[in-house]
């Protein structure tokens, strides 16, 4: 893990893995979110919210990524919280709906949710799960 600049004085360790936007190399990232998760001590439970949370935000970026593209995922360890930043190029840009089911499991197991659209058409989801808070609160 390498640190990066964050507020002034400040250091923020962070992983950074890019694979095939495809399915069958969603383990890596199950398995990534799974260390850096137990890492900060999570509990069991916390730790498998989180990996289900990204599975499902990589699905949800999967439908609509362009074919044969890059699936980037950025981890951020700051203090007590895991912030998980999964991206890739879209075929149309559009940000994932936040009335379906599957962006309301992932506020339930995550926390903090959002989602942004670069003028690429690359769209990335953000989680934000701070240890110890239950489900559904950040």
């Amino acid at each position: 893990m390498s640190p990066i600049a964050g507020a002034p004085g400040t250091t923020q360790d962070f992983v950074e893995v890019r694979l095939p936007a495809a399915g069958a190399y969603l383990s890596v990232l199950r398995t990534a979110t799974a260390g850096l998760a137990a890492r900060l001590d999570f509990t069991l439970d916390e730790i498998e919210d989180l990996r289900i949370a990204v599975d499902e935000a990589c699905a949800i970026l999967l439908q609509q990524a362009v074919p044969g593209s890059v699936l980037s995922c950025v981890f951020r360890l700051v203090g007590d919280a895991l912030r998980v930043t999964v991206s890739a190029p879209t075929t149309d840009g559009r940000a994932p709906e936040r009335d379906t089911f599957a962006w309301t499991v992932l506020s339930a197991l995550a926390g903090e949710v959002d989602s942004t659209v670069a003028d690429d058409r690359t769209v990335s989801i953000s989680l934000h799960k701070k240890r110890g808070a239950g489900p559904g609160q950040p």
